[in-house]
């Protein structure tokens, strides 16, 4: 499938031979969090340019349109590798509490030690992502690419994980795993802020289009 050879596009095209990297749509200003609003507790605040987790367990939600087709482009960095966020794909509805993208849509997970269905880049309890490949500064660059139903995560330029919306996954335990069942082709996104203990900053949440067959 076209979706495999994708990732990492954009480091591809950053080479000295290739054109200048598609910028994208960019969905975060740098400045304020106009297109975003946040619904459960805590909340996101805006420093140096960069949009930091407080507390939680809430959600930062963008009120533009869905996204399906394409490849959200998230960059982050965890104050420690057990700071815990999150990147929600595939939400049916504009999410108005905290819990609804947890158990309608799918969590692409930030924490960067944690087993294989907790770390970075898995389909969160759903699906592993195999490896933490980790930067040499600390920022890391999650690329989400959605086609249809298959759902593929790359860290730093590695796939970690493909995800088929219909594939078996493993039976839920926990209440506050995601309730198994199908997801949309495309949903809205929002980002996670999980705990008093957890702090992430986001420097670029973008949203790219799938690379031409």
């Amino acid at each position: 499938m076209r979706i495999q050879h994708f990732l990492p596009v954009l480091a591809l095209l950053g080479s000295a031979c290739a054109p200048a990297p598609d910028p994208g749509e960019q969905l975060f200003n740098g400045k304020d969090m106009t297109g975003w609003r946040h619904v459960g507790k805590g909340e996101f605040v805006v420093e140096g340019g960069l949009l930091k987790t407080v507390g939680g367990m809430g959600l930062l939600a963008y009120d533009g349109k869905p996204i399906g087709d394409a490849v959200l482009r998230v960059v982050y960095k965890p104050e420690n590798p057990l700071s815990n966020a999150g990147v929600f794909i595939r939400i049916p509805e504009q999410p108005q509490d905290a819990w609804y993208p947890v158990h309608k849509g799918y969590e692409v997970q930030i924490q960067d030690d944690a087993d294989e269905f907790h770390r970075t880049g898995s389909i969160y309890s759903l699906s592993q992502a195999e490896t933490f490949p980790p930067s040499a500064d600390g920022w890391n660059t999650l690329e989400i690419a959605l086609e249809g139903q298959t759902t593929t995560v790359s860290v730093n330029g590695q796939v970690v994980d493909t995800f088929q919306g219909d594939q078996p996954v493993p039976e839920r335990v926990k209440y506050y795993e995601p309730q198994r069942g199908p997801r949309p082709d495309s949903g809205y996104i929002g980002l996670q802020n999980h705990d008093e203990k957890s702090t992430v900053l986001f420097r670029e949440i973008s949203v790219h289009p799938l690379p031409k067959k």
